[in-house]
């Protein structure tokens, strides 16, 4: 396998694919770290297996650092270097911008992580994405916090298109059966108390970015004896990184989130798993399968399709591959403007009271069954 990141292509046989990856501050570093694994080790067990019709799968990588503009003009580098096409980003904003670039420029993408509904402004041909949508995962996530018995719920939220797009499939949710969202007007640690002890709010759900303002406002509340019992969660998916626990410890704990795991990995993904640990010393995120079910998907579109981009745009709704969290499949979603894989699962998890390194499934939905195969089916792996 060859990854290149910030150097020209070393292969000119090689079929190469560009990923958009969050390596630097202020991007989410470890998440884009286990994206990138995945997508690494993909490229790897596709060249062990002979490559596409014999020729090397090389993987061309370009740091976002949770930058819209850089992503955009990494998206045009990476197109001028001939890459069939384009997989990865984490952040949703980012993968907005390079999703428009995309579509304008005629490249594949595959976005392996972001869940904004919202992508593309209009429907699109040229992009496809694997993570669930973000109404139909905060649903979810509404929906256990009803059956916790939450009423009134607290919002500490940042400036963004995501954590506004996220407040609204809540409150919408939770509106509709009688509940209450609360927005904080402070994010600083001990304003935020103050108001939260006033608030009457049983929980209070954690909408900034990652380690802070994130950590400091779980330290103050669970320090805070005005409100012990103050349930905390925390949608976006912050708990999954292994860092959450080396900062936090057992405050950490008990803090549920959205991860796109099903109940039981594939053959396939129990194989991953393994090589996925040994890649990042320590176990993979959802992240890490995500990005390794990208490159799944690409190689097997650009083996049937070959390298012309415009037939590996056309095959989205064709193609049928055996991932490693599932059976991957594109469909148009109402409400979604790129081919979606309707049929992610859905978790929501925390991290154990009683052992923080462990992660217990509070809520588990699989997604929609039973699609039709299609004429660019992948045969299945053997386990």
């Amino acid at each position: 396998m060859t990854t290149l990141l910030d150097i020209e292509p070393a292969d000119s046989s090689a079929v190469r694919i560009g990923a958009l990856v969050p390596l630097t501050r202020p991007g989410w570093v470890e998440a884009g770290q286990h994206l990138l694994a995945g997508l690494e080790l993909a490229v790897a067990d596709v060249n062990d297996a002979g490559g596409i019709d014999g020729r090397r799968l090389e993987l061309i990588v370009r740091d976002t650092a949770a930058d819209p503009q850089k992503a955009s003009g990494a998206v045009d580098e990476l197109a001028a270097l001939g890459v069939v096409a384009l997989a990865g980003e984490y952040h949703s904003v980012v993968a907005r911008t390079a999703a428009a670039r995309a579509e304008a420029i005629g490249l594949p993408f595959l976005c392996s992580s972001a869940v904004l509904d919202a992508l593309t402004e209009q429907p699109s041909r040229w992009v496809a994405r694997l993570a669930p949508p973000q109404s139909r995962g905060w649903r979810i996530y509404a929906d256990h916090l009803l059956e916790a018995g939450h009423q009134r719920i607290a919002v500490a939220s940042q400036p963004s298109v995501y954590w506004a797009a996220g407040i609204g499939i809540l409150h919408d949710h939770l509106s509709q059966r009688g509940a209450t969202l609360v927005e904080l007007g402070s994010l600083e640690p001990l304003s935020a108390c103050n108001e939260l002890a006033g608030s009457e709010a049983t929980a209070l759900l954690l909408l900034v970015g990652y380690p802070e303002p994130a950590v400091s406002l779980v330290q103050a509340v669970r320090q805070d004896a005005r409100l012990a019992g103050l349930w905390m969660g925390a949608p976006a998916g912050q708990p999954e990184l292994a860092q959450w626990a080396e900062l936090l410890g057992d405050q950490g704990a008990a803090v549920p989130f959205l991860r796109y795991l099903p109940e039981r990995l594939s053959p396939l993904g129990q194989r991953t798993e393994v090589a996925l640990q040994e890649r990042l010393g320590g176990p993979p995120s959802f992240v890490a399968f995500e990005g390794y079910d990208t490159v799944a998907v690409l190689a097997r579109m650009i083996q049937t399709c070959g390298e012309d981009r415009a037939r590996i745009a056309d095959a989205w709704p064709l193609v049928v591959v055996e991932g490693t969290r599932g059976t991957i499949r594109f469909s148009r979603v109402p409400g979604i403007s790129v081919w979606q894989w309707a049929s992610a699962p859905v978790q929501v998890a925390d991290r154990d009271p009683a052992d923080a390194g462990r992660f217990r499934v509070l809520r588990s939905d699989p997604g929609a069954q039973g699609d039709a195969p299609s004429a660019l089916a992948a045969p299945r792996q053997a386990s």
